[in-house]
């Protein structure tokens, strides 16, 4: 598979559960309990490109009863990603729309076969660092992206830097109850 990657430079957004406010910029969450582009046991930073959107990733199951979140937003300054929202980069990464929107809990679920994490192990296998993808969360439109990362770190060329400007997040979790 040949590639182009591209480069991503902006502002993206997170919804957290608050008792994740003291690491914003882990993938811990996502490392215990898996993900539509991450086995259990690799950590992923999921981000939105839109406050919309990361507020409706976050809320998906609570349509009706919104559960409370810590919103950030995160400097990216990226290389090696792959925008899936192009019809011929899916095409060149042998991916479907149908394939990134799978039911991927309840396939992981079954022990079947979850076409996201076989698409992020060849990916990665690559050296992409990331992808920028659709939002498949109810309410979602074809401007509801997301951004998707397996490598980054504070520093080139995978940089995201979460934006606290004036320190308001906790430092330790010692103020949250456990998150599980």
């Amino acid at each position: 598979m040949t590639l182009s990657f591209s480069r991503f430079d902006g502002l993206v957004y997170r919804a957290h559960h608050p008792a994740w406010a003291f690491d914003p910029e882990s993938g811990e969450g996502a490392r215990i309990h898996g993900g539509r582009f991450n086995r259990v046991g690799t950590a992923c930073f999921y981000a939105a490109l839109s406050l919309e959107t990361a507020w409706l990733e976050a809320q998906q199951g609570f349509a009706f009863k919104a559960q409370p979140l810590t919103i950030c937003s995160y400097s990216a300054e990226l290389s090696d990603v792959l925008d899936l929202t192009d019809a011929g980069v899916r095409e060149a990464a042998r991916v479907t729309l149908a394939q990134l929107g799978c039911a991927w809990e309840r396939l992981a679920g079954d022990r079947k076969a979850v076409p996201t994490w076989e698409l992020a192990d060849r990916l990665i296998a690559l050296g992409c660092a990331g992808v920028i993808v659709p939002s498949f969360a109810s309410r979602a439109t074809v401007d509801d992206r997301n951004l998707v990362l397996w490598s980054w770190s504070r520093v080139p060329p995978h940089r995201i830097e979460g934006i606290d400007d004036e320190q308001r997040l906790p430092r330790d979790q010692s103020s949250w109850r456990d998150p599980s």
